[in-house]
């Protein structure tokens, strides 16, 4: 069952997407040459601390910390630890959420390391948020999941390749429902698929989370021993993107960005649905 969300309930999904915002903008910052991946957890618990949230990530089937910290081959679910310091020319995607009197928010952004990065990592980046993007002006009424997977896939298929020869959209994982919890249908693949169908029709209190990961190599990932870190299969370094979107009367409000989605959308030509909280 996909849980529909009441115009309130949504205003409290806002709050909690601006803590992740929040988050991710300390982390953002902290995110430089010589730090840890544990002081960018250490960051995020102080975020949480000052809004009174709770982490959905600490402990979610047995996770060990508060944030996702993913870098340069890691795709997903990376554990931050003391031994993984960031060094220039490095990618790191962190990914988190916070809740706010039960209810829910999750995004997920690449950031670059120093200098001197790749101009394919620079794309990569690009390509992968610009199709998170894509997905998200496809949440509109009268459409249905699949449009969503279309429009990230078709975005980017339409990239010109890489120098590495590919793009590959990471086929393991994808987005999700959100709301009350973190992980709820329906899931959301990023590219399309004949077996998945059309899936659900998309009306107002629809609440997603829209997160495509792409590598420049294979689509294939493997999971390490700590039965968290996923890995691509050939060792080529990836991005991943995501925002928590509620879909309502008005149109889409993207509850983890700041300005609720309102620049980006605009270049679609999609007006953002007023933030509840304003």
């Amino acid at each position: 069952m996909v849980e529909i969300k009441t115009p309130e309930q949504i205003a409290k999904m806002r709050e909690a997407g601006l803590v992740v915002a929040a988050i991710h903008a300390a982390t953002r910052e902290a995110a430089v040459p010589g730090a840890s991946t544990k002081d960018l957890d250490e960051v995020a618990r102080k975020v949480l601390a000052e809004h009174g949230a709770k982490s959905n990530f600490l402990g979610y089937g047995g996770f060990p910390a508060t944030i996702c910290t993913s870098v340069n081959e890691v795709v997903v679910h990376g554990i931050p630890d003391e031994k993984t310091v960031l060094k220039d020319g490095d990618i790191i995607s962190v990914d988190c959420g916070a809740i706010v009197d039960g209810w829910h928010g999750d995004a997920a952004y690449t950031a670059f390391v120093g200098s001197g990065h790749a101009p394919e990592l620079l794309e990569l980046s690009r390509v992968t948020e610009e199709s998170m993007w894509a997905g998200i002006a496809a949440m509109k009424q009268g459409n249905r999941l699949v449009d969503i997977s279309k429009s990230i896939e078709g975005y980017i298929r339409r990239q010109p390749r890489p120098a590495t020869g590919k793009y590959g959209i990471i086929e393991d994982f994808g987005g999700h429902g959100i709301g009350s919890e973190m992980h709820m249908d329906p899931h959301l693949l990023n590219y399309v698929t004949r077996k998945r169908g059309k899936g659900i029709k998309l009306v107002p209190g629809v609440c997603l989370a829209i997160e495509p990961m792409v590598s420049l190599g294979t689509a294939q990932t493997e999971t390490l021993a700590d039965d968290w870190t996923v890995i691509t299969t050939d060792g080529t370094w990836s991005s991943h993107w995501e925002h928590s979107i509620a879909l309502t009367e008005n149109g889409p409000l993207v509850l983890t960005a700041v300005d609720g989605g309102k620049a980006k959308l605009a270049e679609y030509g999609i007006t953002a649905a007023p933030d509840p909280l304003a």
